[in-house]
C-alpha cells in the first residue's frame, strides 16, 4: 500500500513538472519576437563580433573599391555611397541584437560627435536580421545616439560586402577606395581616430 502511493505521488510530482515545462515553451514561443534580439548567432564564443555568414567568405577588404550602396536613412534621407566620393567614410555594419555592436555605440557616438565634420559616418544596421525596422528606431531613441543610421533590409550591403560577422567597419578613402584592413569587431573611440587620420 505505502509503495502504490510513493507511485502516485511521484507520477503527480512529474505530471506537475511536465505541465509546468510545457507552460514555459509556450510561453517562450508566445513572446519570440517582442523582446530585443539578444541572439548569438556564431557558436563561438571566442569571437569578437557574431557571425552572420559563412566564415569561409573573403570579404571586401583593405585596397577594394568600396561597393557602392543606396540605402534609406532612418532620418527618412537616402545615402548613396558613390555621392560621398571625395571625403572620408566610415561604414559601419551592425545590429541590435548584437552584444559587441552595443558595446561599439558609445565610442561610435563619441567619435561622431568629435569628428563628424571631418568623416562620414554610416552605421549600417543589418535591418534584414532584425524584427523589424521600428526595433531599430527604438534602440537608437533609447540610447540617444545621434550618428547616422542607414537601414540594410535586403541585406545588400552585407551581401556586397561579405561582412563575416557583425560588427564589422571599413574606412574608405577619398578615392572610394578601402585604404586600411577591415575592423571585424568592436572598435574604440582611438582605434576610429586612428583610422581615420590613415586615411587620404
Amino acid at each position: 500500500m505505502v509503495k502504490k502511493i510513493i507511485g502516485i505521488a511521484i507520477l503527480v510530482t512529474l505530471g506537475i513538472i511536465l505541465v509546468i515545462n510545457i507552460g514555459e515553451i509556450t510561453k517562450q514561443k508566445n513572446t519570440a519576437g517582442s523582446g530585443p534580439n539578444l541572439v548569438d548567432v556564431s557558436g563561438d564564443t571566442s569571437v569578437e563580433g557574431v557571425s552572420i555568414v559563412s566564415p569561409n567568405a573573403e570579404g571586401i577588404n583593405e585596397g577594394d573599391t568600396a561597393p557602392d550602396f543606396k540605402l534609406k536613412m532612418l532620418n527618412g534621407d537616402t545615402v548613396t555611397l558613390s555621392d560621398l566620393k571625395g571625403k572620408k567614410v566610415l561604414v559601419n555594419v551592425w545590429a541590435t541584437w548584437c552584444p559587441p555592436c552595443k558595446e561599439e555605440m558609445p565610442e561610435l557616438q563619441q567619435f561622431y560627435e568629435e569628428y563628424g565634420d571631418d568623416i562620414e559616418i554610416i552605421a549600417v544596421n543589418a535591418t534584414g536580421s532584425e524584427r523589424n525596422e521600428q526595433a531599430v528606431r527604438d534602440f537608437i531613441s533609447e540610447y540617444d545616439y545621434t550618428f547616422p543610421v542607414a537601414f540594410d533590409k535586403d541585406m545588400e550591403v552585407t551581401d556586397n560586402y561579405m561582412v563575416i560577422s557583425i560588427p564589422t567597419s571599413y574606412f574608405i578613402g577619398t578615392d572610394g577606395v578601402i585604404q586600411v584592413p577591415r575592423k571585424v569587431g568592436p572598435m574604440t573611440y582611438d582605434f576610429m581616430v586612428e583610422m581615420m587620420n590613415k586615411l587620404k
